[in-house]
């Protein structure tokens, strides 16, 4: 069997077992189970791994699909070695902001960065807010044409855009032929798949859109929700990936993990530097190599200059509040968070995400090191 149809097959009943079988329109949730008695509590970094007595033993996430592989296998993870458990609802960055701004979670999760809008709403409610990376990955643009294997079609910046601006409608159109020389393209219609719910993927690939096409940029914009000029939507990564694999002709774009589980081919993009990239692990953590990283982590990946770098990449950060207002649960999110960015990061490879630098690592360290109950930190370091 091919290794990305071993992979679909290994990704596709991990999510089953993480799901559970309860999915609700519009939202996957995971729970992680623990087992009785509990284990004691290793250490990492210095800092004990698990939340110390007192802490709350069970917390709510809502936000980003990108991540919802990873973020399942951490929660099952760390309620098993921890006694958590953390029920996280896969419904869109979107939706992450407005509950997290809301305060109906105790963090939410986005691929994209708040706006100023989003930010002050949030700050309104609960002060400070920050943005923690947890991973990075790939935004594959993916399609449905039989007879084309994945990796066989090439699409520039300027052909990309200018499908989704629905400028160019067939696949045979000349713009294409030009750089697929010896791949059989049909007359078919290309039916163009987005986002209809909020979205960070949404943001990302809106974003690589809008640094290399003018007329995107100028129309169009990057958000995680936009004005789309037309076709077909679908909710979630999921969504747009079963509309892909269902509609002949389809174009879409779908984080990694979701191509793989779907069995979908993706396109070769061509990058900054000439190159035609597929989205791969080495691509991705390309993309993320030699970037500045500022002290809140709001840092775009798309578009990088990397000669190595697939060029739609991002991100993805958890949201929290610097000031908790639940001690106990504060306790719980910052000893989980930890966790994360230290050994859960031995997780993201094999489910096609890169895992944070070791600069990254120290940003997203010094940000959860401030997150604070009344003033006192909740993360005790020795």
């Amino acid at each position: 069997m091919p290794i990305a149809g071993v992979l679909a097959a290994i990704l596709a009943a991990f999510l089953l077992a993480a799901c559970g079988g309860g999915e609700s329109k519009g939202a996957e949730s995971t729970t992680a189970t623990p087992p009785p008695g509990g284990q004691p509590s290793p250490t990492v970094q210095g800092t004990t791994l698990c939340p110390p007595s007192g802490s709350a033993t069970s917390l709510t996430g809502a936000g980003a699909t990108f991540p919802f592989p990873l973020y399942s296998k951490w929660i099952d993870e760390f309620g098993k070695l921890c006694d958590v458990q953390i029920n996280y609802q896969s419904i869109g960055s979107g939706g992450g902001i407005k509950q997290i701004t809301a305060k109906t979670v105790d963090f939410g999760a986005s691929d994209g960065i708040m706006y100023d809008e989003q930010t002050a709403a949030a700050e309104a409610a609960g002060g400070p807010i920050l943005h923690i990376p947890m991973t990075s990955g790939a935004v594959a643009v993916v399609f449905n044409l039989p007879g084309v294997q994945q990796g066989q079609l090439k699409l520039t910046p300027d052909v990309l855009a200018d499908i989704y601006l629905k400028k160019i409608t067939k696949w045979n159109d000349p713009l294409i032929v030009a750089d697929n020389t010896g791949v059989s393209l049909p007359s078919t219609d290309i039916a163009v798949v987005h986002r209809s719910d909020g979205s960070g993927t949404t943001f990302i690939f809106t974003n690589y859109l809008s640094r290399v096409s003018q007329e995107w940029s100028d129309t169009v914009g990057f958000a995680t929700s936009v004005e789309w000029p037309g076709d077909i939507g679908g909710e979630g990564n999921e969504g747009v990936a079963n509309q892909v694999r269902q509609i002949p002709g389809a174009i879409g774009y779908v984080e990694l993990a979701y191509t793989v589980q779907n069995n979908l081919p993706w396109a070769a993009v061509r990058n900054k530097s000439g190159k035609f990239m597929e989205p791969s692990l080495d691509s991705a953590t390309a993309a993320a190599t030699g970037v500045p990283l500022p002290d809140d982590m709001k840092v775009l990946l798309t578009d990088s200059s990397n000669p190595d770098a697939y060029p739609i990449v991002g991100f993805t950060w958890v949201l929290a509040y610097v000031n908790q207002s639940d001690k106990a649960k504060g306790q719980a999110l910052v000893y989980y968070l930890w966790w994360a960015i230290h050994d859960g990061q031995q997780f993201t490879t094999d489910l096609l995400y890169a895992p944070l630098s070791p600069e990254a690592v120290a940003k997203a360290e010094a940000e959860i090191k401030s997150i604070s109950y009344q003033g006192q930190p909740l993360l005790q370091t020795p």
